[in-house]
């Protein structure tokens, strides 16, 4: 089982908006059998796969690291992990103003299904809608 700690250390470098997880809430995800987890050097994805669908919780890839391919081959690996745990569908949500995630979501075969109106809340006090994405698998 990955660290908790580490990842947690991990996703606090990616995220202000939506907030990074704590150590226990990572803990608490990994615990489920329905969770795995998708590690590279420097990256690591969470997802969830039940009932027909995959479910992307999280994607982090240390800001140094970025733009090397890192995330397309998370990306790739959550679509084949999803496939081989029955799902048919794949879904995630992503913030709106989040131009590099969209882009890679979108790459990889995801299209906007939604939006939550002010569903993050930035540390500034601003808000940030939510886009929730699907793909089939």
């Amino acid at each position: 089982m990955p660290d908790p700690g580490a990842l947690a250390a991990l996703h606090a470098a990616c995220f202000t908006t939506p907030r990074p997880w704590s150590a226990s809430e990572i803990a608490a995800l990994l615990a489920s059998p329905h969770v795995f987890v998708i590690r590279e050097s420097a990256g690591f994805l969470i997802g969830r796969a039940l009932a027909g669908e995959a479910e992307l919780l999280t994607l982090a890839v240390d800001p140094a690291q970025r733009r090397q391919g890192m995330g397309a081959r998370l990306m790739d690996g959550f679509l084949a992990q999803g496939r081989a745990r029955g799902a048919e569908t794949a879904f995630l949500e992503v913030a709106a103003s989040n131009a590099a995630a969209l882009s890679l979501y979108q790459q990889a075969g995801f299209g906007v299904a939604g939006r939550r109106k002010r569903y993050y809340a930035a540390p500034d006090g601003t808000f940030d809608d939510a886009l929730i994405l699907t793909r089939t698998l």
